[in-house]
């Protein structure tokens, strides 16, 4: 792949920038407005190109839930913290679990304590379960996304031991218990099902498939040992690719993320020569998603994440 240009760098972020959360939410509110209309008349046409486009801004607020999970997404500390619990509820993944074990992820890199990609980090898994679980991550987000998580807090020697973070957690997944509850209670009631269903399961699915596979994309098949060495970026020129990443809160910069997790999505393109090949193993960033998933594809007959997998090398993050 032919290196791309990435020296300029644009100054302070435009305010339009700095929304793009508050734009896709606002957006999301429209497209499930449409979706209500369309399925409200039975005109279940439009609720088929309807579904792609709030699954996409859905995806949108999984990012989101990623940046409040940095303390990133409001500038104030506790509106922060009440939107990345009710992120979390509405897709089954507490809060304070997600932020711990994504911490994790940041200061363990691609190594075996990288819990977040368990089991691409572990040489000791076998190839056909390392496959399976893939499968099942990248077309069952919804529910697999969830247990890998759960599995970080839950099994023996887990790396999340204050109790008062442990007690959130707990915390939070009674919330989610109850809020689910609620929620399909009220729905039976009131036999809505059809509006859940269009509405809610079908755009949920397919955005916790689409984060499945952005994620792999940022990391599976990458084995590096540096922080660029170890992640795909996607730095792209045209119109659509930048919309792209404005509407994904700027995550296709994932690498100048990682060099800067303290950096608000929003300023992370002033920071793309940071992207610049360097030291042996770095790649230039991709200039779409479409070859940063065609180069994904190839390596995930065997996926594998980190250093450890090159004979020799210890991880140097």
């Amino acid at each position: 792949m032919e290196a791309m240009d990435i020296s300029s760098e644009p100054h302070e972020p435009h305010w339009i920038s700095r929304a793009a959360f508050g734009v896709i939410s606002l957006g999301m509110l429209a497209g499930e407005a449409a979706l209500w209309w369309a399925v409200y008349h039975q005109w279940y046409w439009l609720a088929v190109l309807l579904v792609p486009i709030v699954s996409h801004l859905f995806h949108g607020q999984l990012i989101g839930f990623h940046e409040a999970s940095h303390g990133l997404l409001r500038k104030n500390r506790k509106i922060n913290e009440i939107d990345g619990v009710l992120l979390g509820t509405f897709s089954f993944v507490s809060f304070s679990l997600y932020r711990a074990a994504h911490q994790l992820h940041h200061a363990q890199l691609g190594t075996q304590r990288d819990e977040e990609f368990w089991p691409f980090t572990d040489p000791k898994v076998p190839r056909w379960a390392r496959i399976f679980a893939a499968v099942a991550e990248l077309f069952a987000g919804l529910v697999v996304t969830p247990l890998i998580f759960a599995r970080t807090f839950l099994r023996a020697g887990s790396p999340i031991r204050s109790s008062k973070v442990r007690r959130r957690i707990w915390s939070e997944w009674v919330l989610t218990a109850v809020v689910w509850t609620a929620v399909l209670g009220a729905v039976a009631y009131f036999g809505v099902w059809k509006y859940f269903l269009w509405m809610y399961l079908a755009p949920a699915v397919i955005a916790a498939n689409l984060q499945s596979w952005r994620k792999y994309i940022e990391h599976v098949g990458m084995t590096g040992s540096t922080p660029n060495g170890i992640t795909r970026s996607v730095v792209a020129d045209t119109w659509h690719g930048r919309l792209m990443a404005f509407s994904l809160l700027h995550e296709p910069f994932h690498g100048v993320h990682h060099q800067h997790a303290g950096v608000p999505h929003a300023g992370l393109p002033r920071l793309v020569s940071s992207l610049e090949p360097k030291a042996p193993g770095e790649r230039p960033p991709f200039p779409s998603y479409r070859q940063a998933l065609v180069d994904l594809v190839r390596g995930l007959g065997d996926p594998r994440v980190g250093p450890q997998w090159r004979v020799g090398e210890a991880p140097k993050l």
